[in-house]
């Protein structure tokens, strides 16, 4: 299976879009902690060709870092989904993994 940059890009929109929707959960928990939304504003600015794909996959890392370093599971998950997001920079098919944590983190944040 080939993809386009198109397809490239439309996934990392939508990765994003998902991603900021459980955003909340891990800001609420760890409100001084930027790294998931970075994760999510370089991806924005790579999407844009403001951004390398260097940029966009150390910023994935540390929103997967921040999602080690918080107890909660809802706002692990959520961290877990904007590095995810982040990802589908450098690599497309991370895109259903960014889905998969934002249901983990909806479900759990219900508990």
């Amino acid at each position: 299976m080939s993809f386009t940059d198109t397809d490239h890009l439309i996934a990392a929109e939508k990765a994003r879009d998902e991603a900021l929707a459980v955003l909340p959960i891990f800001e609420r928990m760890e409100p001084h902690d930027h790294r998931p939304r970075f994760a999510l504003e370089i991806l924005t600015a790579w999407m844009k060709g403001n951004a390398s794909v260097t940029e966009v996959r150390q910023a994935a890392f540390d929103a997967h870092e921040a999602a080690r370093d918080v107890s909660n599971e809802a706002a692990r998950f959520a961290a877990r989904a904007c590095g995810q997001a982040a990802s589908v920079a450098h690599v497309i098919t991370h895109a259903p993994h960014v889905t998969r944590y934002v249901e983990k983190a909806k479900a759990a944040s219900t508990k």
